[in-house]
């Protein structure tokens, strides 16, 4: 990783409520409202914006740990503003602590860990990962 990526950066993105977005299981919706899993995207997404400008080119960033709470519903057009902060760098390791609000209130909050890896060996990985599905799908 190049040098400069501090404790205390911030990044923040604000999305609009979807439809897409929706809490919905097997293609039916469950509750039309933001849902869990859309929130784990976008802190996954908040996150990866803290380490792009410090990665270098042969490296990448891939997740390693969500952990959230979610603890108000957002209806759709409503307006979240998702801020992830840098809480530490360990090794490889980079871990944000995230926060979600709507217009009204704190509705989310977690972390996210993710490691940076060289992609030589992200291809390897992914390589094997293939290559084991391949022989479970042969037996």
């Amino acid at each position: 990783m190049k040098a400069g990526m501090e404790v205390g950066r911030k990044e923040t993105i604000e999305i609009r409520v979807t439809e897409e977005m929706f809490a919905a299981f097997e293609g039916v919706i469950v509750h039309p409202v933001y849902s869990t899993v859309a929130m784990t995207y976008h802190m996954e997404w908040v996150s990866r914006k803290i380490i792009l400008p410090y990665l270098e080119s042969h490296e990448e960033g891939m997740g390693s740990s969500v952990q959230l709470k979610h603890f108000s519903p957002s209806p759709l057009g409503s307006m979240v503003r998702i801020t992830a902060t840098l809480d530490e760098v360990r090794g490889g390791f980079v871990v944000t602590k995230v926060k979600a609000y709507n217009q009204l209130k704190l509705i989310g909050e977690g972390e996210v860990t993710q490691v940076i890896l060289p992609k030589s060996i992200i291809a390897e990985r992914v390589e094997a990962a293939l290559i084991l599905n391949e022989r479970d799908h042969t037996l």
